[in-house]
């Protein structure tokens, strides 16, 4: 009797339900899908949950938990809900270390006992409707989850009714209907709690805070299966996102990534080299390698004199499709997500397929990413807020001002893969450089050798105009021939 009612026969969960999870983790599923936990992982209110030796990635997810009534078998979504005897909260503990090790079936991570707290009461929920219940976590007296079951993509009965297809579910059964954004990792000392109410239903009826603390377990994994092991992948998913995870770091709470970022090509050398050479005296340089599709074509800078060189870091967009957008286009899509991850000296790539008559980057999202110390935006479509994005100092190369918003030619896809912009191919971590004359992109195992050829093509290039601005024609001056050449090389020997 852990909350109320008999140990149930099974324990369902749901894999994503929660828009604002859905958006956090990137994918959005055309149907539930669902896994099983053992009856034996519950526990209830007060109990202590172990993070097993050797493991650091045990996640709490707040939860609604549905307890079955009546048993349910071929039933609708609309009579699903009416299957649904009591509601109470639920803590639906995972170790991300062993999903690798699980493939999937979640048996491992999300099956150890103590691993499905639930209670400490059950709501009865006659006269509330599915759309009434809230769920809220707490991590050591900070809120965490907050989020409302009238937003879920899957409602509570066609849960039901879905199940119902394949299984009966039986009286006493307990369904977890999905976490929503800001599960997170907890480590030993932390105590985690949740509670469900319906705070619109009379007398405001709540589970009351289901309380469970995290200890160390002392107990390591035998060879005899598989053991613990995580990525840098796991350990930013599992926290939440890259920024989070960097704090947790900083406040002694989380491992530091094994993989630091490889080093950028683009040195305080390479700059210094650059720094004043043209983007036409690259491309020539480019061309001698036979690199000739390298233009990002008709994109402009939205300051006169702009320049800009970075590292890209590209955003993709498809063609709009209603059904693409509904489901791709909301809460924290590609676009959202791009800006709020560039980081300091990159330049962020959009692909807008050349239509300019859509604004791509708008005021906050430009704003964003110049917070973030991006380098610039290049986009081959057009700049809502046009003459607000003017004021701030990051660059921004476009086709020019288009007024509308997303969702009129576009659906935000993905980030961080090839795209091609303007007509040239451009990858993460390519090297963008642009000014007056418009943008290019440099391939990183290029940069040293066409730097250096670049800035010393500048310097014979400003002498050569010093020359014609003393009256010499440019027959044999441009391009130089031997003789002129050797008076160049001469002169620059007398200079060094």
């Amino acid at each position: 009797m852990t909350y109320g009612i008999e140990t149930p026969g099974k324990i369902i969960a749901v894999h994503l339900n929660y828009p604002s999870r859905i958006a956090q983790r990137g994918r959005t599923p055309a149907f539930p899908s669902y896994f099983f936990k053992p009856a034996s992982s519950l526990a209830p209110t007060g109990s202590t949950i172990e993070r097993p030796a050797g493991t650091e990635l045990l996640a709490f997810e707040g939860e609604v938990a549905l307890v079955i009534g009546e048993p349910a078998r071929w039933v609708s979504p609309e009579d699903g809900w009416k299957h649904v005897a009591f509601v109470t909260a639920a803590n639906d503990f995972g170790l991300y270390d062993l999903r690798a090790a699980d493939k999937g079936s979640n048996v491992r991570n999300k099956g150890g006992d103590g691993y499905t707290p639930i209670g400490p009461k059950a709501i009865p929920t006659d006269g509330i409707g599915q759309d009434q219940w809230r769920v809220r976590t707490w991590v050591n007296g900070e809120l965490a989850q907050d989020d409302t079951s009238d937003t879920l993509k899957f409602s509570f009965g066609q849960l039901i009714a879905d199940l119902s297809q394949h299984m009966t579910l039986e009286t006493g059964d307990v369904i977890l209907t999905g976490t929503p954004a800001g599960s997170s990792v907890v480590i030993p000392g932390d105590v985690v709690e949740v509670e469900v109410d319906a705070p619109t239903a009379p007398g405001a009826p709540s589970t009351g805070r289901l309380v469970t603390t995290v200890a160390q377990g002392d107990h390591e994994f035998g060879d005899f299966g598989n053991k613990p092991a995580v990525d840098d992948k796991q350990r930013i998913e599992a926290w939440g996102s890259e920024q989070e995870h960097a704090a947790a770091v900083a406040a002694g709470r989380a491992t530091p990534l094994d993989e630091q970022p490889e080093a950028s090509p683009l040195t305080a050398e390479i700059r210094e080299l650059l720094d004043g050479v043209a983007v036409a005296t690259v491309s020539a340089a480019l061309r001698k390698r036979g690199y000739v599709d390298i233009f990002i074509d008709g994109v402009h800078p939205n300051h006169e004199g702009d320049t800009i060189l970075g590292t890209a870091k590209t955003l993709r967009f498809i063609p709009f499709r209603p059904d693409l957008f509904k489901q791709y286009g909301g809460g924290f899509n590609a676009q959202k997500r791009a800006f709020d991850t560039v980081n300091e000296g990159e330049v962020l790539v959009v692909e807008a397929r050349g239509v300019p008559s859509t604004g791509t980057v708008g005021d906050v999202l430009a704003l964003r990413a110049q917070v973030r110390g991006a380098a610039g935006i290049v986009t081959d479509g057009g700049v809502r807020d046009f003459a607000a994005v003017q004021e701030f100092d990051i660059p921004v190369f476009s086709q020019g001002a288009h007024p509308s918003v997303l969702g009129r030619r576009h659906v935000p896809w993905e980030t961080d893969v090839t795209i091609a912009c303007g007509g040239a191919a451009v990858q993460p971590g390519d090297i963008i450089m642009g000014d007056r004359d418009g943008v290019i992109v440099i391939p990183p195992f290029l940069l040293d050798e066409v730097a250096r050829e670049a800035a010393a093509q500048e310097r014979a290039d400003a002498w050569v105009a010093e020359q014609v601005a003393k009256g010499a024609p440019v027959d044999g001056l441009f391009p130089m021939n031997a003789e002129w050449k050797a008076k160049y090389e001469a002169e620059q020997e007398a200079r060094a």
